[in-house]
């Protein structure tokens, strides 16, 4: 073999002649580099083939996903879409208590103090037609509005429940019910004595009824006087806050004493004859600011 060929001998099994065949060291050398570099291609276009499918794999499943997220995203725009109405009822809700607590409290012209709300109306559903991004950043501001508008409707209900509160503890300390059912055979103001001594005022109302019939609370409030008193006889007086004060005269006997506190109903003493009186009945009398009124701008119903 010499330097530039190599020499292939064939030993046939058969007794025959020797067989060579020589090769160019070129032509080897060029066929290995030849056989290397299709290994490599090939094992190049098998990988590249691999990675092609594992990408399309990659993208449908994205693609899949993409498309399940974009109708998580239109569905919950429909659920914020649905929440916003839902608030809108809430505001005009919170406007219908309002006027209602207005009507309630004609008399003293107190109304809760309005927190207002967007009157905007949600625009997620034009966002639909839009492409992802801007779906997602649409959604993102409304439910910052939601968010604003839900703080706005907590605050103004915790005012009303606590101005309801307020209103519902004043009207259950206000006398507004009669102590007593029977004929008012006395009016509050000026009168002739009925004991024949002239002209005098009257500070209250004289309820005739039977002897004995329950005395009750018209409001709540905290017994400050159960006593007896020459003129007013077994006399019990209820403090009801906020300068707001009843008496009752003339009671056959008392059933509360100083210092107990009475809710509206409550029975604290019993028609009598006691003092300085002409037959059974109660003397009724209303004080504001220790000042005598007219029971009957309190009292709601009229039995006399």
């Amino acid at each position: 073999m010499s330097d530039n060929l190599f020499t292939l001998m064939i030993i046939p099994s058969r007794k025959s002649g020797v067989k060579k065949i020589s090769v160019p060291r070129v032509l080897v050398r060029n066929l290995f580099i030849a056989f290397v570099l299709v290994i490599f291609v090939t094992l190049y276009i098998v990988y590249d083939y691999a990675s092609i499918k594992r990408d399309r794999a990659e993208l449908a499943r994205l693609r899949a996903q993409t498309k399940e997220q974009s109708q998580q995203f239109r569905d919950l725009a429909m659920k914020i879409d649905g929440f916003a109405d839902r608030m809108e009822e809430l505001r005009q809700f919170d406007k219908k208590i309002r006027i209602l607590s207005a009507d309630q409290t004609i008399r003293d012209r107190k109304l809760p103090l309005g927190i207002g709300g967007s009157d905007k109306e949600t625009r997620v559903k034009e966002l639909l037609d839009q492409d992802q991004q801007k779906l997602i950043t649409g959604i993102r501001e409304e439910i910052a509005k939601l968010n604003e508008d839900a703080n706005d409707r907590e605050k103004s209900f915790n005012e009303l429940l606590n101005f309801l509160h307020e209103q519902k503890s004043i009207l259950a300390a206000t006398p507004s019910i009669w102590p007593v059912k029977g004929w008012v055979t006395s009016e509050f103001g000026v009168r002739e004595s009925p004991f024949r001594t002239g002209v005098e005022f009257h500070k209250g109302l004289d309820i005739s009824t039977r002897f004995g019939k329950e005395v009750v609370a018209p409001a709540d409030g905290l017994v400050i006087v159960s006593a007896y008193d020459q003129q007013d006889g077994n006399f019990v007086k209820i403090d009801h806050g906020r300068g707001l004060a009843t008496g009752f005269a003339h009671l056959s006997r008392m059933a509360v004493k100083q210092g107990m506190s009475v809710k509206r109903g409550d029975i604290i003493g019993y028609v009598g004859d006691t003092g300085r009186s002409t037959g059974p009945h109660l003397h009724y009398a209303v004080f504001v600011n220790n000042v005598p009124v007219n029971p009957r701008k309190y009292l709601k119903n009229i039995f006399g």
